[in-house]
């Protein structure tokens, strides 16, 4: 009795891990339908160190928000792709923002910081904070090759991915995708991948392309 109660634990277990992945799935595929720039790295990539002004004049730099999933938009007020995107990226910030997230977008003007405090203002900026890098050197260190470029960076400070060009950020895809990365390090996902990795691995290994390839990019957000 007590080892067909462990078999159908185990089996609970790896249907609720299966159910897990497969949501976390389409909401991956579901972001990469909604935003066609997205690039999905196959595993975190080291990011090199950058630093910028906050709007105290203090200097900052992605280590101030480790711990947290940071979505780095580096953008300039005389872009227009991201004049136009920045109220979505305000919302998103509203949405999502907090302990877990944060939207940290650096501007490149080299008008400093009174040009996008003049920016927010005029366009209604209320929740995004204010950083800038006016030397631009930010923009060479990422290798951005064009404005606005988004980086996905997960909570230990890797890049999982970037958007080149601009998104809608407050669609409920991207919201979704979004959620997702955050929970990579969550309670949840924790504990069902610790306990059924052993039992999913193995099937995944036979699942067909393309579908093989969103599993191992999602065992390296929620099983890393």
């Amino acid at each position: 009795m007590t080892s067909l109660l462990r078999f159908r634990s185990h089996r609970l277990v790896a249907g609720l891990f299966a159910a897990f992945v497969v949501a976390a799935t389409w909401h991956f595929a579901a972001a990469r339908e909604a935003v066609k720039n997205f690039v999905m790295h196959e595993a975190p990539r080291a990011m090199g160190a950058i630093s910028f002004q906050d709007d105290q004049g203090q200097t900052r730099s992605l280590a101030d928000f480790k711990g947290k999933v940071v979505l780095l938009n580096i953008w300039a007020t005389w872009c227009g792709p991201c004049r136009l995107e920045m109220p979505a990226l305000d919302r998103l910030q509203a949405a999502l923002g907090g302990p877990d997230f944060e939207v940290v977008p650096i501007s490149i003007d080299r008008g400093g910081i009174e040009t996008v405090r003049k920016f927010y203002s005029e366009i209604g900026i209320r929740i995004l904070a204010k950083y800038i890098d006016a030397s631009g050197q930010a923009l060479r260190a990422l290798g951005a090759v064009g404005l606005p470029t988004t980086l996905v960076i997960d909570r230990a400070g890797r890049e999982i991915g970037r958007i080149m060009g601009p998104a809608e950020w407050d669609t409920p895809e991207i919201a979704e995708f979004l959620k997702s990365v955050i929970l990579k390090q969550g309670d949840v996902a924790g504990s069902l991948a610790q306990d059924a990795e052993g039992q999913a691995a193995q099937p995944a290994q036979h699942l067909p392309s393309p579908l093989g390839r969103w599993f191992q990019s999602l065992k390296a957000l929620f099983i890393r």
